[in-house]
């Protein structure tokens, strides 16, 4: 079966136009915004030869069912775990691809990696790991149950659903010098443009996939510089508000404490994160740097009031993030039947 997945070119096209206009006539005293209108567009079209919605048809029919019944356990146990999740999907996809290769956990991997300290989840996918081993051993791969966990956790928090395609194969190599491509919440727009460019995600990508962070938390240590001392200063960052940064510096006493990334709305997946951005609100320099990089800055604008357009194009893009550098050939990669480590050999 071929894979499809949402390829919205059109949109794209209408939302860069469109938004270029709005960036215009935005002006922070709450004037008219320019309006993006998006038209009904064919929702899927051809992609790829080797991903596809009806991989473990046959072999494993009840995959979805399980995955979502599983995910929804630990999700009444504990919410914040949708966003956890969703960010070791993420860790996953940028390092290598979407091939699981975040989940092997030996001396030297990516999880033992300093840029993977405050990652959670991995227990979820271990357990949804070991039900389809009982069901359909040998068969449903690390790196698809991360990616469809991905897409049940921002449902489950209010998010959209999209289509998820199987067929990823694990990769079976996890450096932990490579999770320096991670972003971390400080790096320029322009390298974060290029970054994304290299997994085959364009500029709409970036700032839609940034919006990730409408729900989740972020360690009080990534956000100390912005608080102390910016650039070596002595000061904070100037991007700040005054009231946000009072707020944030009562809020993180020690910096291995949690700070929302949305403080609005925190708690709901919403365009919430784009509207806190003009009001100097962003938690991280990268959220700030969103609002006022004129490359990004109409993006960030249009999706703040026109949440419809957020929610359809965080699916479009998720999808696109999920399909990145996979491995799909027999001689590439392996079903691990232990999502933490590499099959015996």
């Amino acid at each position: 079966m071929k894979l499809v997945v949402f390829f919205p070119l059109l949109f794209l096209i209408l939302i860069l136009t469109s938004a270029v206009a709005a960036y215009e006539d935005f002006e922070d005293d709450g004037e008219e915004y320019s309006s993006l209108e998006v038209p009904q567009l064919q929702e899927f079209s051809p992609f790829d030869d080797f991903l596809s919605y009806g991989f473990y048809q046959k072999r494993c029919p009840d995959v979805d069912a399980i995955i979502h019944r599983k995910l929804k356990q630990w999700f009444d146990q504990d919410n914040t775990i949708a966003a956890s999740l969703m960010r070791l999907h993420f860790h996953d996809c940028v390092v290598r691809g979407c091939d699981g290769s975040i989940l092997l956990d030996y001396e030297g991997s990516e999880r033992r990696a300093p840029a993977s300290k405050t990652l959670r989840g991995f227990e979820v996918i271990d357990d949804i790991k070991a039900e389809l081993e009982k069901k359909c051993p040998k068969t449903v791969s690390c790196a698809d149950i991360l990616t469809a966990a991905a897409r049940e956790a921002t449902v489950l928090v209010g998010g959209p659903y999209w289509m998820v395609p199987y067929g990823r194969r694990d990769g079976v190599d996890s450096i932990a010098e490579e999770t320096k491509l991670v972003p971390i919440g400080i790096e320029d727009i322009t390298s974060l443009i290029q970054q994304y460019q290299s997994l085959g995600l364009n500029l709409v990508d970036l700032v839609v996939l940034s919006g990730a962070h409408t729900i989740g938390r972020a360690t009080c240590g990534a956000i100390q510089s912005r608080l102390y001392n910016y650039s070596a200063t002595g000061k904070a960052d100037p991007s700040l508000s005054p009231k946000y940064l009072n707020f944030l510096r009562r809020k993180c006493r020690w910096a291995s404490d949690y700070v929302d990334l949305d403080a609005t709305t925190p708690k709901k997946f919403d365009s919430a994160y784009y509207s806190n951005l003009p009001k100097k609100m962003g938690l991280l320099s990268t959220d700030s740097a969103l609002y006022t990089d004129p490359r990004t800055a109409p993006i960030v604008k249009a999706l703040a009031y026109q949440p419809d357009i957020f929610r359809h194009q965080f699916a479009v893009s998720m999808a696109k993030l999920g399909n990145v550098q996979v491995l799909t050939d027999l001689f590439e990669g392996e079903i691990r039947t232990n999502c933490s480590c590499r099959n015996p050999r």
